[in-house]
């Protein structure tokens, strides 16, 4: 069974999920951020009633649905997978929600105030056309706010040990910020969550195999079994610093700062490492 028929995976995960999380940190997420995460970048992008908000890859969306609820802005989720979005819909229920069901790229036709991109910008072998994309999307000083896995390219010896290693591909630090750079978006926020993300890490397969029986029986045993690989190595390769976690706040503007620029003068506080 694959992730993309979702409503098994959800049902299966539900207990265990909820059970990894930190009190009041679960917000049907499908990934290693936490709700007070999620909601910190979200008001670092400057979502609020009354601004568009653009997910991408949404999945389930349930950090877009806690944003909404929360923050109050105007949301449409894309995301390929219908099972996702038929989930997302009905949990939607009376928030301002909008989802569809898309290939991405292409974005969406904006513009939008923000564009998020949480936890899936690997699955994206190129990634400066879809920043470009993304840019051309947002409105003047729209915000782009996206986490990213930072390292050098799987190796074929790593490739082979990561299930679904098609949709893993890990970019250099400063090649992404060149990315961003050529697409007109300056970074304004950057803070590294890896120590945070491994804590989740090692939560979640500590969850999944106190569960595995019943895990096992919703999926099957090969489903668990390349859930449980994927979330080791994932552990694995942020404790030993192969993987870094970083999440980002872009600003698309005529600002002649660059990105350099601003990060050789951001202040300490926004380029701290560990968890929040």
């Amino acid at each position: 069974m694959k992730q993309d028929e979702r409503a098994p995976f959800v049902t299966a995960l539900r207990q265990a999920r909820m059970s990894a999380y930190p009190p009041g940190e679960f917000v049907e997420q499908e990934s290693f951020m936490r709700a007070s995460e999620i909601r910190e970048l979200a008001e670092r992008a400057g979502i609020a009633p009354g601004v568009s908000v653009l997910d991408l890859c949404c999945g389930i969306a349930g950090p877009g649905r806690y944003i909404t609820r929360e923050l109050g802005c105007t949301y449409l989720g894309v995301d390929l997978s219908r099972g996702a979005i038929d989930i997302a819909r009905e949990s939607a229920r009376d928030l301002p929600c909008r989802f569809e069901v898309a290939q991405i790229p292409p974005i969406p036709a904006g513009p939008f105030d923000v564009v998020l991109l949480l936890e899936t910008m690997l699955a994206f072998p190129e990634k400066e056309p879809l920043l470009r994309e993304i840019s051309e999307a947002l409105t003047g000083g729209g915000r782009f706010a996206f986490t990213m896995e930072e390292g050098l390219p799987l190796t074929e010896p790593e490739r082979e040990s990561m299930p679904d290693a098609d949709t893993v591909w890990l970019t250099p630090l400063q090649e992404m910020l060149a990315c961003l750079e050529r697409a007109g978006l300056t970074v304004r926020w950057q803070e590294d969550c890896s120590s945070a993300h491994l804590a989740m890490a090692d939560s979640l397969i500590g969850a999944f195999t106190a569960d595995a029986t019943s895990i096992a029986a919703e999926i099957g045993h090969q489903a668990l079994d390349e859930l449980l690989a994927a979330h080791r190595l994932w552990r694995d390769w942020l404790r030993e610093g192969r993987v870094r976690k970083i999440a980002f706040v872009a600003e698309k503007g005529s600002s002649r700062q660059s990105t350099a620029s601003v990060l050789r003068s951001a202040p300490s506080e926004s380029l701290k490492g560990g968890s929040r």
